[in-house]
């Protein structure tokens, strides 16, 4: 990273903006390069930390070399999900209750940095996201899920690192979600990008899932 960092000011780029899935790495000292090396302290401080921490690690490390870290929704805002049901499934009375209590959910999360998803299914929470990401937990949802019509809950954190990491589903969340037997994905209006909008819409109503951006009512 340090001779990526130089290289990039060599080049007169100024302006870095991050894409993808992070990935915690394991170090290994005789593969570091010298320029590296000096961040190694920074790093290790930043894995034994949640996401967000080590996330604001990473872009002070960039900030500190002189680059703006631009979020892909400053440069792409379309791929904000925009309030609405977008499907032709609309939510009914359950699934408004178990959306207002995904939202719970989510914001006690916040404080422990753990992740921006939740399963809620008869109000009872049968998910929650961890370190294995949302995938992984709609792979393990217990069967209950299936027969509480659950729905997924997805949103921001509190002091969610905008720049480097807002939420995002795509298609494979939503056949996912449908093979998990889910009634419906509900996303937060507050910031979730929504990658391949038509082909997550069409997916929804072909499996006859909701796909709700929801708006937090007004206290």
């Amino acid at each position: 990273l340090g001779s990526l960092l130089a290289e990039l000011q060599d080049a007169g780029v100024d302006r870095v903006c991050f894409v993808g899935d992070v990935a915690r790495p394991r170090f290994d000292p005789s593969a570091l390069d010298a320029a590296t090396m000096p961040l190694v302290p920074r790093f290790q401080a930043a894995l034994a930390q949640g996401d967000n921490g080590a996330l604001e690690v990473v872009r002070d490390i960039f900030r500190e070399a002189g680059f703006a870290v631009i979020g892909v929704h400053e440069l792409l805002p379309d791929l904000l999900a925009g309030p609405g049901v977008l499907s032709r499934a609309a939510p009914d009375e359950q699934m408004r209750r178990d959306a207002a209590r995904g939202a719970q959910v989510l914001a006690a999360l916040s404080a422990l940095d753990i992740g921006q998803a939740c399963v809620v299914g008869r109000a009872q929470v049968v998910g929650v996201e961890a370190i294995g990401g949302t995938d992984h937990m709609l792979a393990t949802l217990p069967d209950v899920a299936r027969s509480a019509q659950a729905i997924l809950c997805k949103g921001p954190k509190r002091g969610q690192i905008r720049e480097i990491d807002l939420p995002t589903i795509g298609p494979r969340t939503v056949q996912n979600a449908c093979d998990a037997g889910l009634a419906g994905i509900v996303l937060d209006a507050a910031g979730v990008l929504l990658l391949e909008r038509d082909t997550c819409v069409a997916l929804a109503n072909r499996h006859g899932l909701v796909l709700w951006v929801r708006e937090e009512p007004a206290p």
